[in-house]
């Protein structure tokens, strides 16, 4: 374990459940951007044998926009090697433990390994906000509130698990709108199409002047997905308000559903938690999402360190270039079209509350220390079983200083199952959304509604 000497006491006593974590300081603000920290918290220097790469923030050399489409800067690489069940051991330690569970499974999971990249920069504001939240941003109110962010990176140096994911929960995004595909893969290798549908992800803490507000007071996403497959969920509408940075009582999540059945409006609270995500036929939960989402309440968070893993990365193949029907496999995504490097992470790990109640007894995550989004996590039954193994895919939007991992995975280790969830179309992912205010509000959706 990679853990930053710094961090070692804390990382070591603070399992959160706890009340209230440290603040920053202003000696910490001092040192991102230093030489040794980038500007969200991440080191700087590549690690020993080269592997990794120092940070760089000018992006790759060839990078091209090319109208949106972001092809992939890395296309004429070669891979460096494959890890399959034949040399899986020489490689373990820097293999999730779902990874590792997915090789294991015997029907020829692997990964193609290619150079590592970290050619990633980042919008002035966020480099400014991480300053800001270093020196001011406390955890409130059991972990369920950050207090005093500005949209961005809330803690580029976290002392415990709770403020790990809190980065992972806010972290920048663009705002964006895209028709994708979702399916899941059954045992026996047949694909089904789950969901078709045009999706309005509007960031509303990253845009204009809000970047200079409070995030806990400026909703982090306004979410609109409009269902057009397959047939029984064509004209379903779901609208979801996610706070800022503040999950205490009336301050949470908001959701909404129109129902072409009922051909009405109604407030969707199980739009949460481990209620059986129906975009992807339930096989996932609504908390899966883009690896994790919503209120940590449920489960106590503990800061476990740092590691060098192998983790799916600069995914512009995939994502903006491949129809997904394509890249299908009958037991996973066909390896040729998965790049995987080298990175170093965050490891997060969440039990369940004594009292609280969830499908998952346990998970462990993996935040990229680059962009803190999650790219990886493993969920636990109640028996202790690796169930669920989660794999994201991210694209770094170079020239809007941004990362999101649109398109994400998600193995059922017990079942043999696996899903593919919004996946764009090629072609279809736009950095900007156009709908005004009033699109998204339930109104909205009644007006929008198929009668």
């Amino acid at each position: 374990m990679l853990f930053r000497k710094s961090l070692i006491a804390a990382a070591c006593t603070l399992t959160l459940g706890a009340t209230q974590a440290w603040a920053g300081s202003a000696e910490e603000a001092a040192m991102l951007g230093g030489d040794k920290y980038t500007p969200v918290g991440a080191e700087r220097a590549g690690n020993a044998d080269g592997s990794i790469p120092a940070w760089n923030p000018n992006g790759p050399a060839n990078f091209d926009a090319a109208g949106g489409a972001y092809p992939d800067p890395y296309a004429g690489e070669a891979k460096l090697f494959t890890i399959d069940a034949s040399n899986v051991d020489q490689y373990a330690d820097n293999l999730t433990e779902g990874v590792k569970g997915l090789i294991a499974k015997g029907n020829g999971f692997s990964l193609d390994v290619y150079p590592s990249h970290r050619d990633i920069g980042y919008a002035d504001w966020i480099v400014a906000n991480a300053k800001y939240n270093a020196e001011h941003v406390t955890l409130e109110d059991d972990g369920q509130r950050v207090n005093g962010n500005k949209p961005g990176v809330p803690f580029p140096f976290p002392k415990s698990g709770l403020e790990a994911i809190w980065n992972h929960m806010v972290r920048p995004i663009p705002s964006h709108t895209y028709t994708y595909d979702s399916y899941y893969v059954t045992s026996s290798g047949k694909p089904i199409l789950s969901t078709t549908a045009e999706g309005f992800y509007k960031m509303v803490a990253f845009e204009g002047e809000m970047v200079n507000q409070v995030a806990s007071d400026v909703p982090w996403l306004k979410l609109r997905i409009n269902y057009s497959a397959p047939a029984r969920r064509a004209g379903e509408i779901l609208l979801v308000h996610e706070p800022g940075a503040d999950f205490t009582e009336g301050k949470g999540r908001k959701a909404w559903q129109y129902l072409t059945g009922q051909r009405r409006v109604r407030l969707a609270p199980a739009v949460a938690f481990d209620t059986p995500n129906p975009g992807i036929a339930g096989t996932s939960t609504y908390d899966d999402s883009f690896i994790y989402n919503g209120s940590p309440e449920r489960f106590s968070w503990t800061l476990v360190g740092k590691k060098e893993m192998y983790i799916p990365y600069n995914a512009n193949k995939f994502v903006m270039e491949t129809e997904i029907a394509d890249a299908l496999g009958e037991n996973f995504i066909k390896p040729e079209y998965v790049r995987w490097e080298k990175h170093r992470v965050w490891v997060v790990e969440a039990d369940l509350k004594d009292g609280k109640r969830h499908i998952y007894k346990k998970r462990r995550f993996y935040l990229d220390e680059d962009t803190w989004g999650a790219m990886a996590s493993d969920a636990y039954d109640a028996r202790d079983n690796l169930w669920r193994v989660q794999l994201n895919y991210p694209v770094h939007f170079y020239d809007k200083g941004m990362n999101w991992g649109t398109s994400y995975t998600g193995y059922d280790l017990l079942q043999g199952i696996y899903n593919v969830n919004t996946k764009p179309t090629p072609g279809k992912l736009k950095l900007e959304v156009t709908k005004g205010d009033k699109f998204f509000t339930p109104k909205g959706l009644a007006r929008g509604g198929v009668r």
